[in-house]
């Protein structure tokens, strides 16, 4: 073995990189099938290492360590390796259990580098869940159960309350079940008290919105009653509500105010919301004095718009004068916390800064700020409404403290419509001289209030029949604002009063595509269309409006009347039976329906609708008259005298119906009172030649005295009547006689003149 050893040689001691391109055969792992030494060493040990001892130096063989470069020579420290654990010069080397990466005892010839372990294969898969284990079961059903909750709150939110109340009960019964199966794995402690406070909060919820609200009460109750759910209390505030809709005051009151007892006080906007929940119920039962407390109270502390009117109208109900006016003011203070309009109007040219603008000009921050003024602006508007007629001597001067201190506000644009709504007060009392005299302060204003102003007055003077005036103050409003619907509807009025229908369709048409939603305009066309016979277009106009005002009487009475001059009957039965199902008691629209009837030959459902258009309206002289006739048509002469007899009374100085009673008499064989009618039929009017012959007849018949006498009147009045005739005769032939004369000598004349 001592051929291979190789001693390193001693020339060239200071060449530093001396010995970096030897060759330690030792290292050649190639040579090791015809190593002699080696594979003694492995059949002898069986592939075991030979315990070392660390005593004994090692007497491993060293050998040539082979490089890809230079020739093979030995190196200077390769001689011997020490052996791990073994002592060299006194020194004992530590073991060590690092092992190199990828390295292994078993390595063979030809074997990949593989540090990672990838050749052998893929990972196990990972153990299947045992779905039929508690715990698992558990967790199933806890997730169905928040399934249910969410499904059922989305159906609340889409409106299907009935589905809501479905899946809120299937998630209680769920969650029971749920409880019950953790109380056989798990100790109590460990139950979810979220999930069924609101599993339960959700059915009561859902409970009041199908208004259950007595189960919604007692769920409420298992849920405010259970110390284990913490802040329950707060739920107090929602049976209030309950009992507020059952109008049951006096619980309500406790429960809001049992709820603000545990509702601690950094919670300031929720213990407001709750004092102005007390202060309305208070009003609700007339307690003014209690619920002024309750409003004042949220004035002070923190002031908002619905709390500041509800005040006003507590003072308002107790009478007191300046608290009123110091209650306004305080809603007048009440900061709207919104931005200015100047932020959405771009200050300069910048591409980048107008997008931004527009993008934020009508988004939902935007439609907010709008829907706040809005309710702020309606709040003073019907405050001061409410409060100018008593706040001072007259309604004039409280609308102009109103006005005054509107005008020295952050709403110095309500003053103007205070003050046409001032005008408009007058109107209501009939005072059309102060109305417009009113009216006529805003001619100087600008555009949008000289614009509603001549609106008004322009509507005025057309109730009153001024045309031309009406006309001149449309004109006005149009000028001042073209955008203005009523103003374009005004002006097509005044036109369609002078006979101009296309012309005022024109005006019409302007004003809906102003304002699509103008009904007033839509209306109107259709009657212009009607009047100028463009039936189809009225129906059109007329329908699109039903589909606006769906319960609007006129419009319904409308339709109907155009699909009778379009001469459809059956539709316009159809309409009507619509209209007398919104206007039941309209006898116009019944005596229409049995009109119809009557034409189409159904005399029993005339006979109806008439009868029904008597009951309501018994002084119809058409109506009246039908019926009448009915009934001696059908041979019920009895029932038809009562008829005639309130058409007599409607209409005194007409004789016929007179008549007719006495005829029904006559007919139904009840001579005597025929008899005594006509006689006094004869008193009141002595020269009625049909009276005088059924006199003749009935005392003929019947074998009176009296009959010589009404005989000769008979002939007398007839001999009259004859001889009258006979002058109007001859008064017509003379006049004729004399227009021919005139037309022949004028004739002559036009020949001579030829």
């Amino acid at each position: 073995m001592m051929q291979n050893v190789h001693l390193a040689p001693e020339t060239d001691e200071d060449d530093l990189y001396s010995g970096y391109n030897d060759y330690n055969p030792t290292y050649d792992t190639e040579e090791l099938e015809n190593d002699i030494a080696f594979q003694e060493a492995v059949r002898t040990s069986h592939g075991r290492r030979p315990p070392i001892t660390a005593k004994i130096p090692s007497t491993a063989v060293t050998r040539p360590v082979a490089t890809g470069y230079g020739s093979k020579t030995s190196l200077a420290s390769s001689m011997g390796r020490p052996m791990t654990g073994a002592i060299q010069d006194g020194v004992t080397r530590p073991m060590t259990a690092v092992r190199a990466a990828g390295f292994t005892k078993a390595a063979v010839r030809g074997s990949a580098f593989d540090p990672l372990g990838q050749s052998r294969g893929p990972a196990p898969p990972l153990e299947a869940k045992n779905e039929d284990s508690p715990e698992e079961k558990i967790r199933q059903l806890e997730k169905k159960v928040n399934e249910l909750v969410e499904e059922s709150c989305i159906a609340n939110s889409c409106g299907d309350l009935k589905l809501a109340l479905e899946k809120a009960k299937d998630a209680g019964r769920k969650e029971r079940i749920l409880v019950r199966q953790r109380e056989q794995v798990t100790t109590p402690e460990n139950i979810n008290l979220d999930l069924t406070y609101s599993v339960l909060f959700n059915l009561a919820s859902q409970y009041s919105a199908n208004e259950m609200y007595a189960e919604a009460l007692n769920t409420y109750q298992v849920i405010v009653k259970n110390k284990m759910f913490s802040n329950a209390g707060r739920l107090k505030v929602n049976m209030g509500n309950i009992y507020l809709k059952q109008r049951n005051y006096s619980k309500a009151i406790k429960f809001y105010r049992m709820a603000l007892d545990q509702i601690p006080s950094v919670h300031k906007e929720m213990r407001i919301k709750i004092m102005q929940n007390i202060g309305v119920t208070f009003i609700k039962t007339g307690q003014y004095s209690d619920a002024i407390n309750s409003f004042e109270h949220i004035m002070s502390l923190a002031p908002n718009l619905k709390a500041g009117f509800n005040l006003i109208l507590s003072y308002f109900a107790v009478g007191d004068r300046d608290k009123m006016k110091k209650a306004f003011q305080k809603l007048i203070a009440v900061p709207l916390e919104i931005d200015e309009d100047d932020k959405y109007i771009s200050p300069s040219d910048d591409p980048h800064t107008n997008l931004v603008i527009e993008a934020i000009k009508n988004d939902h921050l935007r439609q907010m700020e709008r829907e706040r003024k809005a309710m702020a602006e309606k709040y003073i508007m019907t405050a001061a409404k409410l409060i100018a007629p008593v706040i001072e001597t007259s309604f004039a001067v409280g609308y102009d403290w109103c006005v005054e201190v509107v005008k020295a506000s952050q709403y110095v644009e309500l003053a103007n419509d205070l003050e046409i709504n001032k005008a408009i007060t007058y109107l209501r009392q009939k005072d059309f001289n102060q109305a417009v005299e009113t009216l006529k302060m805003f001619e100087k204003k600008d555009s949008r209030v000289k614009s509603a102003a001549a609106t008004n007055l322009s509507f005025l003077y057309y109730l009153e029949n001024e045309f031309a005036q009406a006309s001149s103050y449309a004109d006005l409003a149009v000028n001042s604002d073209r955008y203005n619907p009523s103003a374009l509807t005004n002006k097509g009025n005044t036109v369609f009063a002078n006979g101009d229908y296309e012309k005022a369709a024109e005006f019409y048409k302007e004003a809906l595509r102003n304002d699509s939603s103008c009904t007033e305009a839509l209306y109107n066309i259709g009657l212009t269309y009607k009047r100028l016979n463009r039936l189809d277009e009225a129906l059109d106009c007329f329908l699109k409006l039903h589909a606006i005002l769906r319960n609007s009487a006129q419009v319904l009475y409308q339709i109907a009347n155009v699909y009778e001059l379009m001469e459809d009957p059956n539709q316009a039965i159809e309409w009507l039976m619509q209209l007398i199902s919104v206007v039941p008691t309209d006898s116009r629209a019944l005596s229409k329906l049995g009109e119809l009837y009557d034409s189409e030959g159904d005399k029993s459902q005339a006979f109806q609708y008439y009868y029904e258009s008597y009951r309501y309206f018994p002084s119809n002289i058409e109506v009246i008259e039908w019926l009448g006739a009915y009934y001696i048509d059908t041979q019920f002469c009895e029932k038809a005298i009562q008829y005639f007899e309130r058409a007599s009374l409607i209409q005194p100085s007409q004789v016929k119906w007179q008549l007719m009673v006495a005829s029904c008499f006559r007919r139904s064989g009840n001579y005597q009172k025929a008899l005594d009618t006509y006689k006094d039929i004869h008193r009141k009017f002595p020269e009625n030649v049909e009276c005088l012959r059924f006199l003749v007849r009935l005392c003929t018949d019947i074998g009176l005295k009296e009959v010589q006498e009404y005989a000769t009147k008979l002939k007398r009045l007839e001999k009259m009547k004859e001889i009258r005739e006979q002058r109007v005769r001859s008064g017509r032939d003379s006049g004729g006689g004399s227009r021919s004369r005139r037309e022949g000598s004028a004739g002559s004349g036009q020949c001579d003149e030829k």
